[in-house]
């Protein structure tokens, strides 16, 4: 979820005129960019005033402490020659990213077989998500099936998969999960993959899990963004927002979560600019992933309510609580919130010590706008609405191009934390 800044859109310009354009087919390569944590002294906007004429693709731009930030080849020798404390994170970015996209085929199951567990030793194209989804579905009919909760600009479904227990589906309340809602984050299709194969296949073996999923009804949705995820596997790795074009502008995208009908209309937290990653759109929830999932929200609070929501992003290792739109917001039930926040996070870091922080959004990280996480929380009146952002942490070397042998490690810690989560909550 690492954003981009006003000043961030100066450096992004030079990128930006090669991928403004829908359906422009050149790939953008990041083959010999070199991505550098420069630490700023508390100093970052005179940090920023340094770097603003490189050609440049800034990974996190918000941070008071450091910045991160890709540096294209021909920009190197400037940069060096501003001799910033500065560190490498990535020797080659297009190498790593070339490296990330070696997919293992997935050719499927037998009816009724479950998909292996090897699904998650590397990353995979869109089209075997919707086939592994569908396998696993298939493979549980009794506790699973496959919903749709919209369309996106380009015509895809925004699929999920509901999972329930005894007493039927839709008789519980609603554990709610959206994944890759900025496309270039895709662990997070990963993680609630994972999350979803584990509930279906130790329901009936697992009696801490069968309490689980008998307590709530879950609804899955791995790819809040499919157009934008499609295109970091064609032509942008790095690509963040929906695929939606405005008139009168060449700029494409719209920031999902920043779009979502509630404190839209503040100042601080989103862009008003069609060419920044974090760009709100021209009226609250006026893209169609958003009008999708919030009719989707509503019924599911219309029904049963919603006890858990979890917007998951990467990356920088966080739990955030309300709200995002103000530093100083509370929610009502703040204090269980984060005592719930302190026991996950203790969770998560038993698996293999990752640390995660804690905290109120606004104060913890930085303001948002129009974040779903705030509509869940104030609108659909859901019990807890939280933002994971997953590994790494902002001192690892691998940012949103995150190895894939750390798919199964991030995957296990956080279902070790879910099963706490969702037998504590």
């Amino acid at each position: 979820m690492k954003l981009t800044s006003v000043v961030a859109q100066l450096l992004l310009a030079p990128l930006a005129l090669a991928v403004a354009a829908p359906g422009v087919g050149k790939k953008i390569s990041y083959d010999g960019y070199k991505v550098f944590r420069i630490s700023t002294h508390h100093d970052a906007a005179e940090v920023k005033d340094q770097l603003k004429s490189l050609t440049a693709v800034p990974f996190n731009l918000n941070a008071d402490e450091h910045l991160d930030i890709a540096i294209a080849p021909e920009s190197l020798d400037a940069f060096n020659a501003l001799e910033l404390d500065a560190e490498i994170l990535h020797q080659d970015l297009g190498a790593d990213i070339k490296e990330e996209a070696k997919f293992a085929p997935y050719g499927g199951v037998s009816a009724n077989a479950v998909p292996s567990l090897t699904w998650f030793n590397t990353y995979h194209a869109y089209a075997d998500h919707i086939t592994f989804f569908n396998d696993l579905a298939g493979a549980f009919p009794q506790n699973s099936e496959i919903f749709n909760a919209g369309t996106s600009v380009q015509g895809r479904n925004l699929f999920g998969i509901h999972i329930w227990g005894s007493g039927g589906k839709g008789s519980k309340p609603a554990v709610y999960f959206h994944g890759t809602v900025h496309a270039r984050e895709w662990i997070t299709a990963k993680v609630v993959e994972y999350i979803s194969y584990q509930l279906l296949t130790k329901y009936s073996t697992d009696t801490a899990v069968k309490a689980i999923v008998d307590k709530y009804d879950f609804y899955i949705i791995p790819f809040a963004n499919p157009d934008g995820f499609v295109y970091t596997q064609t032509n942008d790795r790095l690509w963040r927002k929906n695929r939606m074009t405005r008139s009168g502008s060449s700029c494409v995208g719209t920031d999902i979560n920043r779009n979502w009908p509630y404190k839209w209309e503040l100042t601080g937290g989103a862009s008003t600019d069609k060419c920044s990653e974090t760009y709100k759109g021209l009226a609250a929830g006026d893209t169609p992933e958003n009008k999708g999932l919030v009719a989707f929200t509503k019924s599911l609070q219309a029904s049963k309510g919603i006890k858990l929501y979890i917007d998951w992003h990467s990356f920088g290792q966080y739990i955030l609580l309300p709200y995002g739109y103000d530093c100083s917001a509370r929610a009502s039930n703040h204090a269980r919130q984060t005592t719930l926040a302190t026991g996950l996070a203790n969770k998560i870091r038993e698996s293999y010590g990752t640390r995660f922080t804690y905290g109120p959004s606004c104060s913890t990280l930085y303001k948002t706008t129009g974040s779903s996480t705030d509509y869940l929380t104030d609108v659909a009146k859901a019990e807890l609405a939280w933002t994971i952002e997953l590994r790494p942490t902002g001192s690892s070397s691998s940012g949103f191009i995150l190895p894939a042998a750390q798919i199964l490690p991030s995957s296990i810690e956080q279902w070790e934390g879910m099963k706490y989560l969702l037998a504590t909550m």
